[in-house]
């Protein structure tokens, strides 16, 4: 095999078990009970993709973001959720992008508060376009607390899994 098939095949593989670890940590949190605040929930799949984003790139980030989100739906039987979450973790990833430029690797734990804002402002646009209204933007300051919170515990969540990864490389 040549070194480029090898090199192909070690990023596919890569990019599958992440897709798995965020698909299987997604499903887990789904049973989770759900928050007093209808809606609000961790989204500890999301420090997959921050990791993603932050190591090994927008593009591959992506694919597991999109892919885990079109799975998590399948595999939850709740396909109207599709979109929600495709919005609102499209925006966030655009924001993580964005971050990546300015923030390094040692800082990505502050680029997750913000995403997780965009994240919950995407399904909010989301819902005014299925639904036809804007009055479902009201909901949008508890949700940025909400997204904050979360955020910051998988952004450190997700910048401890690059420390533990280097120490792994030495």
């Amino acid at each position: 095999m040549t070194r480029r098939r090898a090199e192909g095949a070690g990023r596919l593989t890569r990019l599958a078990l992440l897709t798995a670890i965020a698909l299987t940590i997604f499903m887990v949190e789904a049973q989770l009970p759900a928050a007093p605040i209808p809606g609000v929930k961790l989204g500890l799949a999301n420090i997959v993709t921050v990791y993603a984003v932050f190591v090994l790139g927008p593009r591959d980030a992506l694919m597991i973001l999109c892919a885990r989100v079109f799975l998590g739906a399948v595999f939850s039987g709740q396909m109207s959720t599709l979109w929600y979450s495709a919005a609102g973790g499209l925006l966030s990833w655009c924001v993580l992008c964005l971050l990546r430029r300015v923030l390094t690797q040692k800082q990505l734990w502050l680029s997750s508060p913000v995403a997780g804002v965009f994240h919950n402002l995407g399904q909010l646009l989301a819902a005014a376009a299925m639904l036809g209204t804007w009055a479902v933007l009201a909901y949008l300051p508890y949700l940025v607390l909400a997204g904050m919170l979360a955020g910051l515990f998988t952004g450190l969540a997700a910048q401890a899994l690059v420390g533990r990864m280097e120490k792994l490389r030495k």
